[in-house]
């Protein structure tokens, strides 16, 4: 087992994963699996234009053995480039400027929602989720600050249980999170299967992995690829 800060208090049987297929999630999915006796993973279809992760989820829970839910909240969710694919994914949120328009309002939140009431069904009170604040786009729920929030809210909501989230990767930048890939044994499938570009395109396997330079989402997995090769050179895969 793995050592780590944001490691279960206590070890319980069974978690829950937020799972959407991409690198963030999955590596968050491996450490459950790494942590936990049993592990369940939902995923969330809400109209994004990358839709595409959701097959790579799919795909990865088969190979990983663990049981894969796919939840519809299509039309529950809006206001964003990832839900509308006429509005530039580059440019910035139209209700706030300091954000990019990739930001999904109340994503995060609905997500956990949906995977309290899930994991409380099962008698689980322990999630997974790959939220990162270290190396991000600025994402106001990707912070450990909204986390324990959300905690703290799904526990009062549920009582008696007390729901912990653990977030992996918060604060690990991508080259770290690829290292934690490597030392949780896979390197090779984040990079071969997992899904993060934005526009969905999977035409091109890069050393990094699948998309196009033309989003943030790819461009900030590419800049950590960079970073983990610079940094841990001995764990890069031989091409």
């Amino acid at each position: 087992m793995l050592d780590g800060s944001d490691g279960p208090t206590a070890m319980k049987s069974q978690a829950v994963v937020v799972f959407s297929g991409g690198q963030d999630s999955t590596t968050a999915l491996f450490w459950a699996l790494d942590q936990f006796e049993e592990v369940l993973a939902i995923s969330f279809q809400y109209g994004q234009r990358h839709a595409v992760e959701l097959q790579q989820a799919e795909r990865i829970a088969q190979k990983a053995g663990t049981p894969w839910r796919l939840i519809d909240l299509r039309g529950l969710l809006g206001d964003s480039a990832l839900t509308d694919s006429s509005r530039d994914i580059d440019a910035r949120h139209p209700r706030n400027t300091s954000l990019p328009a990739s930001f999904v309002p109340g994503r995060n939140l609905l997500f956990l929602s949906v995977a309290g009431s899930y994991a409380y069904s099962h008698g689980i009170e322990d999630l997974v989720a790959g939220m990162c604040q270290a190396d991000y786009s600025g994402y106001p729920d990707c912070r450990r600050s909204f986390i324990d929030v959300a905690e703290e809210a799904l526990s009062a909501a549920m009582e008696p249980a007390r729901f912990r989230i653990h977030t992996p990767i918060m604060d690990l930048d991508k080259g770290d999170t690829f290292k934690l890939a490597s030392d949780l044994g896979v390197l090779d499938l984040i990079l071969e299967e997992t899904h993060t570009d934005y526009n969905g395109d999977r035409s091109m396997r890069h050393p990094w992995g699948y998309g196009q330079l033309d989003n943030e989402a790819s461009r900030l997995r590419a800049r950590g690829w960079d970073d983990f090769c610079q940094r841990y050179p001995d764990l890069v895969p031989a091409e």
